[in-house]
């Protein structure tokens, strides 16, 4: 039976269940109620039995058929097809303010962490199809690499062009959030976020973290800090050579988790810290799983009745039934 096949009444269905009953009475009492003749001896009227008594049979069958087509007419059987449209009712705007500081070369994610975000970014991006999603990049100083868009190509080409050195050295975490703050502010949405992910600390910028942050409360903008690096030692930029390429040396890894987790309690956001590939996966998973975009689904159904086609069918085995009964079979009834 295909998928997209019903009974609306389907109790009448159970009315099969007289069939059995409707067969005994007919070719077992029905027999008993026929007039029969006895003799003494038949030898003189043995002959072989014309068709027509041997198909005598078939009338009772066109009415059994006849009543069966008319249970699966009551039944209401009718195949229906299903369109969908979705609606959203509470739609997010988030922004990403991205660290992009010399330090997010550091090779303690693989192959670096920049790439590494890059990479976890694009796939959180794909996983929000009903959001719409802007792009800060920060580091000495700020810039929006994409406004608050809902064209997710443009989001995704915007975190892929993501590289180190465009901007003035430094980590100006203030900056940044600034930034974001400015790109959301004046969103009609139902639910601001703004995702703040470094690697360091603040240690330029003419923008307070703590100040940006009470903005960010004052206008009900919530903020996940994402503290990036492992613990203890990393290996870092710390030069570059005459051909372009980088020299690395083991250093301290040191994140502000105090500023950070500040800043996340301020705005009712929550702080995370991602010391390897899985774990920043992971932090990115769980925002998606907190900040739920609201989508009301219509369905609409369009149905194509059969329940005529069983009627006329019912009606031909009786038709049928009535032409044989007062014709070909005349001389049995």
């Amino acid at each position: 039976m295909p998928n997209n096949f019903e009974f609306l009444h389907p109790n009448f269905l159970w009315l099969f269940a007289l069939i059995p009953l409707l067969i005994v009475w007919y070719f077992w009492i029905g027999n008993k109620n026929r007039a029969s003749l006895k003799m003494g001896n038949s030898k003189g009227l043995l002959t072989k039995g014309s068709w027509i008594a041997k198909t005598r049979a078939i009338l009772p069958i066109l009415r059994l058929l006849a009543i069966s087509a008319l249970v699966v007419a009551l039944a209401r059987s009718r195949t229906y097809s299903v369109s969908k449209k979705t609606k959203t009712n509470k739609g997010i705007d988030i922004v990403m303010a991205i660290d992009v500081s010399a330090s997010m070369l550091a090779k303690d994610l693989q192959p670096n962490r920049l790439e590494s975000l890059k990479k976890v970014a694009i796939n959180f991006v794909n996983k929000r199809p009903n959001d719409r999603i802007g792009i800060v990049a920060y580091a000495g100083e700020s810039f929006t690499k994409t406004p608050v868009t809902s064209d997710k190509d443009i989001i995704v080409r915007s975190i892929s062009e993501l590289n180190w050195g465009e901007l003035e050295g430094g980590t100006a975490i203030g900056m940044g959030l600034g930034s974001a703050i400015n790109r959301i502010k004046d969103s009609k949405a139902k639910s601001k976020v703004i995702i703040l992910l470094t690697d360091g600390v603040n240690n330029t910028g003419f923008v307070d973290p703590i100040t940006a942050s009470e903005i960010a409360k004052d206008l009900e903008i919530k903020v996940y800090t994402i503290g990036l690096g492992t613990n203890g030692m990393a290996l870092f930029p710390v030069s570059k050579n005459a051909n372009g390429s980088l020299n690395f040396q083991n250093q301290f890894v040191e994140i502000d988790e105090v500023l950070l987790k500040k800043i996340a309690k301020e705005t009712g956001g929550r702080y995370f810290r991602a010391t390897s590939n899985t774990k920043l996966k992971k932090i990115y998973e769980e925002i998606n799983k907190m900040e739920k975009t609201e989508v009301e689904e219509f369905k609409y159904y369009n149905y194509d009745e059969q329940f005529r086609f069983w009627v006329l069918l019912a009606g031909l085995f009786l038709l049928l039934e009535m032409l044989l009964k007062f014709t070909v079979y005349k001389s049995f009834i």
